[in-house]
């Protein structure tokens, strides 16, 4: 997305069937309402859809938010209205709209995945559940909120499939992309602490709710399911497992690990 004319010069060698763009500046929370990503995210993604279109490219397959939503004390569903109460969440409903405008004009398929919440080795460290494993291993008390949040939690791995799927067979259009099942925060990163050690203090309630805190994230992923036969493979005992277990053999060489968007 900060070379995009560099981009250009390597994807138009070639026709391209199909494109994956995850690239996104701002996800984390300090950044939701700034401008600049904001820019930088409709023009570059625009500019990539652009050059995309002039290789014959049939399928467009990219990553929506549940921030697309805004705050629903239920389970989120594709038909509910979509009221994002964030300049990202407004820069994502903005952009699978006008990108759905642009592949009908160019018969290219777009399938817009609104991902809830990802987890994994090799996050960007400024999420939270990176933070929370390097403060454990280090012996530090993480500061947290009360944790009451109810969420859906779903592991990379299992991400990197479903959209792999949705490349392959013949489907468009807004998909959730999401575990389908929740868990208690607190309980989720008392199993983190857990795994790393059982005796390790834990915050909760150092950091207050913030005004717009979400309090519950829950996908009906039906939709996917019945569209690519795709389901999450990963359980939270497992993906917690795996992801302690890469952060632990990476504890120090992590600065060097490329982040997600």
């Amino acid at each position: 997305m900060e070379d995009l004319d560099g981009l250009a010069a390597h994807v138009e060698k070639d026709p391209i069937d199909a494109a994956f763009h995850l690239a996104w500046s701002g996800v984390t929370g300090e950044l939701r309402n700034s401008t600049d990503p904001a820019i930088l995210n409709m023009v570059g993604s625009l500019r990539v859809w652009e050059m995309l279109s002039r290789t014959g490219c049939k399928a467009f397959i990219t990553v929506g938010s549940q921030a697309e939503y805004g705050r629903h004390s239920g389970v989120l569903r594709e038909d509910l209205p979509a009221c994002p109460e964030t300049v990202y969440g407004s820069t994502k409903l903005s952009l699978n709209i006008l990108l759905k405008q642009l592949c009908a004009m160019k018969s290219m398929r777009l399938v817009w995945m609104r991902l809830i919440s990802a987890y994994g080795p090799a996050d960007d460290e400024r999420h939270m559940v990176p933070r929370l494993i390097r403060a454990l291993l280090k012996g530090e008390r993480p500061a947290l909120t009360q944790g009451e949040q109810i969420w859906d939690y779903l592991y990379a791995t299992d991400v990197a499939e479903a959209l792999c799927q949705a490349m392959e067979q013949d489907i468009a259009g807004v998909f959730n992309l999401g575990s389908g099942t929740t868990c208690v925060l607190k309980d989720f990163v008392t199993a983190i602490r857990d795994r790393i050690d059982p005796s390790l203090p834990l915050g909760f309630g150092d950091i207050p709710y913030r005004p717009d805190q979400v309090m519950h994230l829950e996908a009906d992923i039906s939709h996917l399911k019945a569209a690519t036969g795709w389901a999450p493979r990963v359980d939270l005992t497992e993906g917690i497992r795996r992801t302690v277990e890469w952060y632990t053999s990476h504890c120090e060489t992590s600065s060097s690990v490329p982040r997600q968007h």
